[in-house]
């Protein structure tokens, strides 16, 4: 049995300090053969998430701590919704569409869940808005 506690996400947010990314990892899925996507997701201000999407898959984003705003852009990279997940405010996750571009600001240290269907595929760059 595992606990996602204090403990741990204080120690997330710990290696993330010292990531020059300015996030953690941390991979929740049972074994390799695991063909879901499970992860706690440690972000700090200032790390940089480009404008993406999943094609194939829902991204369901849960906060468990701090606050971040989940931002979606049209094709033409319009911004076309924003989201504030923040306890204090009631918000607690969204749902990415399969195909949504979006990216997250990070307004202090936060822990994020991030689950998407079937087995990890990475970005390609054409996931991966190029900008002009």
């Amino acid at each position: 049995v595992m606990e996602i506690n204090k403990e741990l996400i204080d120690g997330l947010f710990e290696q993330a300090q010292v990531n020059p990314r300015l996030r953690q990892n941390y991979d929740l899925r049972t074994s390799e053969g695991d063909h879901s996507q499970r992860m706690l997701n440690a972000l700090l201000p200032g790390t940089h998430v480009p404008i993406h999407r999943h094609t194939k898959t829902i991204e369901t984003v849960i906060l468990l701590r701090g606050h971040i705003t989940e931002l979606f852009y049209d094709e033409k990279g319009v911004e076309c919704a924003r989201h504030e997940l923040n306890p204090a405010s009631g918000i607690y996750g969204v749902q990415v569409p399969a195909g949504m571009w979006h990216t997250l600001i990070v307004h202090e240290p936060s822990v994020i869940i991030e689950m998407k269907d079937g087995a990890y595929v990475p970005i390609t760059m054409d996931d991966i808005w190029q900008y002009e």
